[in-house]
């Protein structure tokens, strides 16, 4: 039941925000946001370490067509859920000292997605999956829609719509073929079940399918999940997208939805269809590596620091996406992890973004400079997360990455080697950027920058020490996904072998 109150607690409160005055709306959704973080802390203190699904509700909701609201969380979803749910209060937090419009339905739309977010990471029935995963697609197409920043708003909007929509299409289409081959098929622990869209049922229906029939599967799954991530060549509605978007929706873009994608991967792609990723999975990574060269590079030539993030997450998600596949208990661990530390860093980074051009006007890195002489606090913070970002060692970034390439190395030295570039790439693009923003003397623009004010680091001082918690001590996050990510590989290995 707690995970049925996980997913209804923001959608009532978005509604109480929907109808209260724009004033009180942001306090209001602050206020909700931390109770849902107390929800969510205290399902966590509940969990009982084990690969098994619990918090589990389960109603049967069209029964003809065996679909069920059957949502749990196992050590792979709980994360995720406190992902989300420590991201948004911080996401609600930074938009407090900025002007915002019809700022009851902006809360609003905020909050209806983080239920979507929940429901996605704890649906254990593909259709209820389905609907969440769309549902969490609107709220943030009328965020990026009504309060973007640029005049092509509408242009690149739709582009992000239908790449997303495509996406989603094919994965249903996908979902309902294996749902019709689910008659009377036996499931591990001895039960036979009818047509039903429970996740067990879509697992041994799809493994027992031809490997002609599981390839196309993968294909339909793969690019729902490479367009949400994104992996080349489905990212180019991205960068655009993410630098016209409002700084929070940039954030729950970027910080939280990208990870459906990598998410979607671990639960409905890998068990799903095994046979598909034995034979498939080796492009799927050769993608994945591509992507993170091409936006290693791009992201080297860029001007507007925004953009550059946005093509840094590119490369981050490349290589987690390349660790999943490699399917060993390291790159699946590693992907974990760097999808709770790319978050964690990239709303971070984001916010930086935002200050520097609620200050400067500007984003364009050539016109800044010389911050750190007149904002130490600022320029302090903003390192720290950028060395979060580049993987430095006691930095929560350090652990996912370690763990990736190490995964990636047992699959292939060279594909490793390939992907390990990545880290000096990074390396490369943020640090520059931090020395022509922060370094040097200042210029009439940023001579009249401002330190941080107090809920500036209400937002960043967590990030801050959620970054050296998790890069000093993750052993608590590690052991509370290890025995569901072992189960995933079980379900994988054995028929691919």
């Amino acid at each position: 039941m707690l995970t049925a109150i996980l997913i209804a607690f923001p959608l009532l409160a978005g509604l109480l925000v929907l109808i209260t005055n724009n004033e009180q709306a942001k306090r209001i959704a602050f206020l909700a946001a931390i109770v849902e973080l107390g929800i969510t802390v205290f399902s966590l203190t509940q969990f009982k370490h084990g690969a098994d699904a619990q918090f589990m509700c389960d109603i049967a909701w069209i029964q003809s067509l065996g679909i069920h609201f059957k949502v749990a969380m196992d050590g792979i979803s709980i994360l995720l859920v406190l992902l989300t749910n420590i991201l948004v209060p911080l996401i609600i937090l930074s938009s407090f000292n900025r002007e915002v419009n019809n700022a009851n339905s902006f809360y609003f739309l905020i909050l209806l997605m983080q239920s979507a977010l929940v429901g996605v990471f704890t649906s254990m029935d593909g259709f209820l999956f389905y609907i969440f995963w769309e549902l969490a697609l609107i709220p943030i197409w009328f965020i990026c829609l009504r309060w973007g920043t640029s005049e092509n708003n509408s242009r690149i909007t739709f582009k992000f719509f239908v790449y997303t929509l495509t996406g989603s299409l094919l994965m249903l289409v996908a979902l309902i073929y294996v749902y019709l081959h689910t008659d009377n098929i036996i499931l591990e622990n001895g039960e036979a079940v009818t047509r039903t869209f429970d996740i067990q049922a879509l697992y041994t229906a799809g493994a027992n399918l031809s490997p002609a029939e599981q390839t196309w599967i993968f294909w339909a799954m793969f690019i729902a999940f490479a367009i949400k991530m994104p992996v080349f060549p489905f990212h180019t509605w991205q960068p655009d997208t993410y630098v016209t978007a409002p700084t929070q929706g940039t954030m729950l873009l970027s910080g939280i939805m990208l990870k459906m994608g990598t998410y979607g991967l671990i639960r409905w792609l890998l068990p799903l269809v095994p046979a598909g990723v034995e034979h498939w999975g080796n492009t799927a990574i050769i993608l994945s590596v591509i992507g993170i060269l091409y936006a290693s590079i791009i992201a080297i030539m860029q001007k507007n620091f925004k953009r550059l993030i946005a093509y840094s997450s590119i490369a981050h998600v490349g290589l987690i996406s390349a660790g999943i596949f490699s399917l060993n208990i390291q790159g699946l661990q590693g992907g974990l992890m760097q999808m709770l530390a790319h978050g964690i860093n990239v709303v971070g980074l984001f916010f930086v973004a935002d200050i520097l051009f609620n200050r400067n006007k500007t984003n364009e890195i050539s016109h800044l400079g010389g911050i750190r002489n007149i904002a130490p606090a600022f320029a302090t913070t903003f390192m720290i997360v950028l060395l979060g970002s580049v993987a430095l060692p006691i930095t929560n970034g350090f652990i996912g990455e370690f763990l990736l390439l190490n995964g990636l190395y047992q699959y292939d030295a060279y594909i490793a080697g390939i992907a390990g570039l990545s880290v000096i790439l990074g390396a490369v693009y943020m640090l520059r950027s931090y020395q022509k923003t922060m370094l040097g003397e200042i210029n009439p623009l940023t001579s009249t920058f401002t330190d941080l004010s107090f809920n500036e680091k209400a937002v960043l001082i967590p990030i801050v020490l959620l970054i050296f918690v998790m890069g000093v001590y993750p052993k608590p996050l590690l052991d509370i996904a290890e025995p569901s990510l072992m189960k995933i590989i079980e379900l994988v290995k054995p028929i691919m072998e």
